[in-house]
């Protein structure tokens, strides 16, 4: 492997290394023993949960190309996940306020424990299936735990800005440590030991199964809202009013659509855009780079979040940030002569991109704790996992339409418009920031008006 791999991930560790040694007393937080211990267990959960989802990254596009299918045939494939997230996400968000959210966590875990089986037949419509219970399992990784750990940490009653030291935490660890491990470890069982590309998802089955056996014996079930016993419609006609009636919530929505739409697509180009001319590339450790990358980025939101920045105001610049980089192929594609010789290594405009995307995902390392910091203080605790869902609709509409024409366009294109939809989601993130700000203002003024009015009878 080349040196050039080792310098970006050494130079990487030691950054990453360097911010979290030099942490002082505004970067940490006093807390209690007891919100230490429930945090330690979330985030041992949420690791070995993210764990079962890293190992796959890397080799999902792999596998199935080692199975002979062309890129139009893994894009459908992609889309089945997607789309099935689509359908089926808001339906067992609902299910997770109304059933309980423990019990969606399991679901999840017992849905990718299936969807890692059927990686082992090389036939379309098995591995068709399995993404679709990959999709109904993503639904619920991104809403059904984060609403669990809101309530659960509402129901303790901890102080609500010990949830940020949580979600930087989780992040830090279940998104950044434990997926550059599972990259390591993914590309040492499938390519150094030589097991194949279908090994990762053993693995990852396996971490699943010990993630569902501690939820089982250690958490506590809570649900949405407690006090009307709601049927499914009436979920969704909760969700839906929450976020008709609110803009905050609507902008917040559509924030996370644009980003986490950019972001997925972004997992299905990456390979091809590193490799358009079939360079050898480490595929595992390409993505324990990116995921080192997105350490730095979560270890950086959690000295933001500590010193309680306004998390509207900087996240307008990460997304700014972000549009820049996924616009770098279609730079390098203009810049620098392309290549048409097969094989080999990385060409340099793959080097530069490399760069850039390892910008991007050090941006979405900032992103997660930013965007779990403003879904709890907007959204309401009745219809959490509903709502979430909600965001995930067009998200995934998104992504199935991009993955769809994934042959129609050149890759520059689908890279160019995850660019602008990224700097859209700057200017409405901007937008979220006026509202908030024009909505605390407006209850401030409320609130002194009724200390005024009470004034002249007690005097």
């Amino acid at each position: 492997m080349e040196v050039f791999y080792y310098l970006v991930f050494g130079g990487l560790a030691a950054v990453v290394a360097g911010l979290e040694l030099a942490k002082g007393g505004k970067d940490r937080v006093t807390t209690s023993q007891a919100f230490n211990s429930f945090k330690n267990n979330y985030v041992l959960v949420y690791s070995l949960m993210m764990s079962g989802d890293w190992l796959q990254g890397p080799y999902v596009y792999y596998l199935y190309s080692q199975y002979g299918f062309d890129k139009g045939d893994i894009g459908r494939l992609f889309i089945a996940g997607f789309g099935s997230s689509m359908l089926f996400g808001t339906i067992v968000g609902s299910l997770a306020d109304k059933q309980g959210r423990k019990r969606a966590c399991i679901t999840y875990c017992i849905s990718y424990i299936l969807s890692c089986i059927t990686k082992h037949s090389p036939e379309y419509k098995i591995l068709m299936i399995g993404r679709v219970l990959g999709g109904i399992a993503t639904s619920l990784l991104f809403s059904a735990f984060e609403s669990w750990l809101v309530a659960e940490h509402n129901k303790r009653g901890f102080d609500p800005q010990w949830l940020s030291i949580t979600f930087s935490k989780a992040i830090f660890l279940g998104n950044g440590l434990v997926a550059i491990v599972s990259g390591l470890f993914a590309n040492l069982i499938a390519d150094n030991l030589g097991f194949g590309p279908v090994a990762p998802f053993d693995a990852a089955a396996c971490f699943l199964a010990i993630g569902m056996a501690i939820i089982m014996s250690s958490w506590s079930e809570n649900y949405g809202d407690p006090s009307e016993s709601k049927d499914l419609m009436g979920q969704f006609k909760v969700a839906a009013k929450a976020i008709a009636s609110d803009e905050k919530i609507a902008l917040l929505g559509a924030i996370q659509s644009l980003f986490e739409g950019s972001m997925y697509t972004f997992v299905f180009l990456w390979t091809p855009a590193l490799s358009p001319n079939e360079e050898d590339i480490p595929h595992g450790f390409i993505f324990a780079t990116f995921m080192l990358s997105s350490m730095l980025g979560s270890s950086i939101a959690s000295r933001l979040l500590a010193r309680k920045l306004k998390v509207e105001g900087y996240m307008q610049i990460v997304f700014t940030i972000s549009a820049f980089t996924l616009f770098l192929p279609v730079l390098t594609s203009i810049l620098v002569p392309p290549s048409s010789a097969k094989g080999g290594s990385i060409s340099f405009g793959g080097t530069l991109q490399l760069l850039g995307f390892c910008t991007f995902e050090a941006c979405v390392g900032i992103f997660w704790p930013s965007i779990m910091k403003m879904r709890s203080q907007y959204i309401p605790e009745e219809a959490r996992s509903t709502i979430m869902n909600f965001f995930r609709i067009p998200l995934n509409l998104f992504v199935c339409v991009v993955l769809y024409n994934v042959n129609a366009f050149p890759i520059t294109v689908m890279f160019g418009m995850c660019s602008i939809f990224l700097f859209m989601a700057a200017v409405l993130q901007r937008r979220l920031m006026v509202v908030s700000d024009l909505h605390k203002s407006s209850t401030k003024a409320q609130a002194q008006e009724m200390v005024d009015e009470d004034e002249p009878l007690n005097p």
